[in-house]
């Protein structure tokens, strides 16, 4: 049985894989491109022990997935923390979203590559977390809102797919370009929001989430 001191420090080098990993992606450098060596290099370890850690790098690239979605997710789940204060949900929202973007852009890319990448088991994997990510969306919807489940799913689906999209297009922005697409792609969530409202309570502002 391992040791608990060799158990930490296999979880610290681990851990240092994934993070070399996440410090080579870039606008012009994919997790595809990325070779085991320069992982491994910049991990501060010999190619040899990557194996110990990771059967290959697609199990490494599956293990980037995993994290960034519950990164994500975590992330939203503090927003909605936040909602409870301040009453705005889409704001909010949105503000964290793009915040992520900007802080993160590499984990992003990551999700938005393998989302259509080559790879069968990558884009599964992509799919799942942002299946994750529709559903948390939908639950708090459905017990917020009085949407059944599944009208909360259709509109959850909805909203963050505009929110994906507008995510990869704020990559490549400048701030100014960003605050502009922020704010349009909260009134485009609002106009979602009001429809879904009209559509299901007749218009009325039947829910307690909050649009503004």
């Amino acid at each position: 049985m391992m040791s608990g001191t060799r158990a930490l420090q296999k979880e610290k080098t681990r851990q240092a894989i994934i993070e070399a990993a996440f410090a080579h992606l870039s606008a012009d450098h994919s997790f595809s491109s990325m070779s085991l060596r320069e992982v491994a290099r910049e991990a501060g370890i010999a190619p040899t022990s990557f194996y110990r850690h990771f059967d290959d790098m697609e199990a490494l690239g599956l293990t980037l997935v995993d994290e960034s979605g519950v990164t994500l997710r975590k992330l939203m789940r503090k927003a909605r923390s936040r909602i409870e204060l301040n009453g705005s949900v889409i704001q909010t929202s949105v503000d964290t979203f793009m915040e992520f973007v900007e802080k993160n852009p590499n984990i992003f890319r990551l999700l938005l590559r393998e989302r259509t990448g080559i790879s069968p088991a990558f884009r599964e994997a992509v799919a799942r977390e942002i299946t994750h990510f529709k559903e948390e969306l939908s639950d708090y919807l459905a017990q917020e809102s009085g949407y059944t489940d599944d009208q909360a799913f259709t509109l959850a689906e909805g909203l963050v797919t505009l929110v994906f999209n507008a995510g990869a297009e704020a990559l490549d922005l400048e701030p100014a370009e960003r605050s502009a697409l922020k704010e349009r792609t909260t009134m485009q969530l609002r106009y979602i929001t009001y429809g879904a409202k009209a559509v299901h309570f007749g218009g009325s502002q039947q829910g307690t989430v909050d649009a503004n």
